[in-house]
């Protein structure tokens, strides 16, 4: 009886630490009016209105991913990012590219030549879309150098009277902690790279946007479980979304 008691212990500990590596499942994509967001995998997804379709940091198989986008935005060089491979792969005769000057330095001359290099700070509008750069990056000393202030950016879209914020990869800075307005935020969350969902649910209770998709979980060496920001929050004018971001796992 002992033994069997200790191999259900053992059985229990497991499912627990399964629970605790893997993410959480939700919808496959998820509409706002005409806007609908489409997760990919991780950091990347698409967004569509109705004669708009905008990637945000295509990674991986082109095959993925619409083709020939109205825009695409790069929010910074790493690898879960930006693939020059994939953006080659997707870009029509139509495509523009947003991107911060480090991202722009390492494109082939081909992405260069329909790419806008859009600092901290900067709007412009393109293709009928206003859109601001914000700031994306580290605030823990273990931490600061994953992510130096100026290089990449994060993302404010104006889409059809809503506004999107696309966080980036970021902590809960005070950039964030100082949006106004926002409709939809999509937010990422994971250690050591970005921030905690405890951390991230401080900022959502300060910058109070309508609506929250959590991104960019997955983390080492246990992922970040994004179904606990609403209890954290514990605010019934912000909705919590939870996408499939993982679909091969």
């Amino acid at each position: 009886m002992t033994h069997l008691k200790w191999i259900n212990s053992g059985i229990l500990t497991l499912i627990g630490l399964l629970m605790n590596t893997l993410p959480a499942i939700g919808q496959t994509s998820w509409s706002l009016g005409q806007q609908e967001i489409k997760p990919v995998e991780h950091a990347s997804f698409s967004l569509h209105t109705q004669n708009q379709t905008v990637l945000v940091d295509p990674v991986g198989e082109p095959k993925r991913y619409p083709k020939n986008p109205t825009l695409i935005l790069i929010t910074d060089v790493h690898g879960d990012h930006f693939q020059s491979e994939t953006l080659v792969g997707v870009v029509g005769e139509q495509s523009r590219i947003l991107a911060p000057k480090a991202v722009y330095d390492l494109m082939p001359e081909s992405l260069q030549a329909i790419t806008k290099i859009m600092a901290n700070g900067e709007t412009l509008i393109t293709n009928g879309l206003e859109i601001t750069a914000i700031p994306m990056y580290n605030l823990r000393t273990e931490a600061v150098n994953f992510h130096t202030k100026g290089r990449g950016n994060g993302y404010v879209l104006h889409m059809d009277g809503q506004r999107w914020y696309i966080s980036g990869d970021t902590e809960d800075i005070p950039e964030m902690r100082q949006l106004k307005n926002i409709d939809v935020a999509v937010l990422c969350m994971n250690l050591p790279y970005t921030m905690t969902v405890e951390a991230a649910s401080s900022a959502i209770k300060e910058f109070k946007p309508k609506h929250v998709l959590p991104y960019h979980f997955r983390g080492k060496p246990v992922w970040e479980d994004p179904k606990k920001i609403a209890g954290l929050v514990q605010d019934p004018q912000i909705d919590v979304v939870i996408l499939d971001w993982y679909p091969n796992n």
